[in-house]
């Protein structure tokens, strides 16, 4: 099918305020329309094969990638929120294609070893503007990737390079380009990811938790919604194994969720005249959101994950020992940059030394940047 036809296909079949690709305020550098595919199509393939994303596959989620080959990593996480998001998407007839392609590239800004790392890099950069990976994810799209010599970055569609910024709360932000700086407010597919990555790791961090006996089953019934899916489990399935009961309680927990944002979003859009809302410059207010009970529950269950998961014993020493590799690499690459690779020397001089060492250090997976930390300091 030829793009012209698709385009015509969106605007016949998506929602009023959904994205359409053929209404896109373009890229930073023109570049001449493919014969059948559309701009967000584009978009979703050049962040599929970008090196940001493939380095996904060795960076943190929860548990370090060294402690086990079936928990989640970065990448496995965002391969889960792009199918959350693109079934809410189709639920509510928007833009199944920008939805993908902002959710595969959510986190290609993360440092290594998950929120420790992006903490500590913040901590470093507190009084030089911070760090923070949505913003440093608009830096590896528009700067850092190097795949075109015609431009660089990956010179993606306004609406995906706003999408990544999500809801950051310092649009006036320096390191923010100045074309992003005057969003008016994230679109509806950009709020869909958002709720779609709470989704995914609020039900996967249970999953993990539990296949590392940090958390146990029993703890679960303190949350309401856990002990609704549990006990209906036990009656439906008495002979189901620990194993088979938590596979099911976290597919039903993520159907809950978002059959329940789904029909509740379907509730504000009729309360609403959809002529209030312009897809091209964001969606105002806010659409998507939970009903009262469950958004209570899903609070509930995030303060749960951050005492009972998140702030476990273990999981505090493994945060420590990751701030300090972030925190040597950085020092060590400041005083001798010599030992980062020439594509990030050469550009020492035309942009701060503090931002060229973070950025090196926030394209790391794990175990480059642990085989780093130590052979810095050897003896």
């Amino acid at each position: 099918m030829l793009r012209e036809e698709l385009e015509k296909r969106e605007l016949e079949s998506l929602a009023l305020f959904a994205l359409k690709s053929g209404q896109s305020r373009g890229r930073r550098y023109p570049e001449p329309k493919h014969p059948y595919r559309t701009e967000f199509q584009r978009d979703r393939d050049r962040i599929v094969h970008s090196t940001a994303f493939r380095r996904l596959q060795y960076k943190t989620q929860v548990f370090l990638n060294d402690e086990g080959d079936h928990y989640r990593t970065r990448l496995t996480h965002t391969m889960e929120v792009a199918i959350i998001a693109r079934s809410i998407a189709r639920a509510l007839r928007l833009n199944e294609d920008i939805t993908e392609a902002m959710a595969l590239a959510h986190d290609l800004g993360h440092t290594p070893f998950g929120h420790a790392g992006e903490d500590e890099l913040n901590k470093l950069l507190e009084n030089k503007g911070g760090f923070e990976h949505n913003r440093q994810c608009i830096r590896v799209v528009d700067i850092l990737e190097k795949r075109y010599p015609e431009f660089p970055g990956l010179n993606l569609t306004y609406e995906l390079r706003e999408g990544i910024l999500k809801h950051h709360s310092d649009k006036k932000h320096p390191d923010i380009p100045l074309d992003l700086q005057t969003a008016a407010g994230p679109s509806i597919e950009c709020q869909v990811v958002n709720i779609a990555d709470e989704i995914a790791y609020n039900c996967h961090d249970i999953d993990d938790g539990l296949a590392s006996d940090i958390l146990s089953e029993k703890q679960l019934y303190q949350i309401s919604v856990c002990r609704r899916q549990l006990e209906a489990i036990q009656k439906e399935f008495p002979n189901s194994d620990s194993h088979m009961k938590r596979h099911i309680m976290v597919r039903r927990l993520i159907n809950e969720f978002v059959s329940d944002l789904v029909n509740q979003t379907f509730e504000i859009i009729n309360a609403e005249s959809s002529s209030d809302y312009d897809p091209a410059g964001g969606v105002d207010p806010v659409l998507l959101a939970f009903s009262d009970s469950v958004q209570n529950e899903n609070r509930d269950l995030k303060q749960f994950l951050f005492t009972n998961l998140y702030r476990h014993p273990k999981m505090v020493r493994a945060a420590d020992q990751a701030r300090q590799i972030i925190s040597g690499l950085y020092h060590e690459f400041r005083s001798n940059p010599e030992k980062m690779p020439f594509s990030f020397r050469e550009r020492l001089g035309v942009e701060p030394d503090h931002l060229v060492a973070a950025d090196y250090i926030a394209g790391m997976t794990d175990r480059f940047a642990i085989a780093e930390y130590e052979k810095n300091n050897k003896g």
